[in-house]
């Protein structure tokens, strides 16, 4: 991101299939981070309640959490598509 972002180096984009799940997702990130070597905590988290597209702010990562639908109408990837990206595989 960071050519053509000034806030961030990296938008980590994934999906939840309900907002319960996107919600946990956001929790074992946070929960990881908190705990690992560095114990990295969120700037900012915005979202939660609702769940359908939750941010966490890491500063030099930001964190999108989506449902399904809500990532299909933002179009944060099309969005930003001029940005190189990565694909991971998805969990099953």
């Amino acid at each position: 991101m960071r050519p053509v972002c000034a806030y961030t180096d990296y938008f980590v984009v994934c999906s939840g299939q309900n907002s319960r799940q996107t919600r946990a997702i956001v929790d074992e990130v946070r929960h990881g981070l908190k705990h690992g070597d560095e114990r990295i905590l969120p700037h900012a988290v915005d979202g939660e309640r609702e769940g359908d597209w939750i941010v966490a702010d890491y500063l030099d990562v930001v964190l999108h959490v989506f449902t399904p639908e809500t990532r299909d109408y933002y179009g944060l990837e099309e969005l930003w598509d001029d940005v190189p990206s990565i694909e991971h595989a998805t969990a099953s």
